[in-house]
């Protein structure tokens, strides 16, 4: 049972009402982590409007990979439902490979340098080492990219926290993963 209701639809703030509009016509249902979200018009359009800009960092299976390895971390149910499914059907990730992203890791090895990276900087709280930095770079990607993969574990951080505190009911489909479910 959720610890924060989602917000009847009759009773969502007028200036979360636009954002959470456009995310229920683009996924097709209003998500109960959006539902609880949108309770606060100033949270929920911050977080909206960097999901927006940051959708154009790197590439999905990246950013899906990313997700998927920052809220194992951060021990994020929720998120994790959302990401396997999201991983699934708009990456196109295989299961052996979503689950591979939640150890931290990717096949393809630029990919897997981002996700390890992702993952030291949640796990050391952005402390990472000058090794940390000089792997991923040697992987191929640019300063530009290396913060791109530090805004991405924020943005996935705060919904990891705003679903962890609030604890929303799962309402993605279970995606059924052989070792883990």
């Amino acid at each position: 049972m959720p610890r924060i209701e989602p917000i009847k639809p009759e009773n969502v703030p007028a200036d979360s009402k636009p954002t959470l509009d456009a995310f229920t016509k683009n996924i097709g249902f209003t998500p109960n982590m959006m539902a609880t979200f949108a309770a606060s018009p100033i949270a929920f359009n911050a977080w909206a409007a960097l999901f927006s800009v940051m959708s154009k960092a790197l590439d999905v299976k990246t950013r899906d990979s990313i997700g998927l390895a920052v809220s194992e971390v951060n021990g994020c149910n929720y998120c994790l439902t959302v990401h396997s499914y999201t991983a699934e059907h708009m990456a196109k990730l295989p299961a052996d490979e979503i689950i591979l992203a939640r150890k931290g890791h990717a096949p393809d090895p630029k990919r897997d340098a981002a996700v390890q990276f992702a993952r030291k900087v949640i796990e050391t709280r952005g402390k990472v080492s000058d090794t940390d930095v000089a792997k991923v770079r040697n992987a191929g990607y640019s300063d530009a990219n290396i913060m791109e993969i530090v805004g991405l574990v924020a943005m996935y951080s705060l919904t990891n926290f705003i679903n962890n505190v609030s604890d929303p009911d799962r309402d993605f489909p279970p995606v059924t993963l052989a070792g883990l479910i």
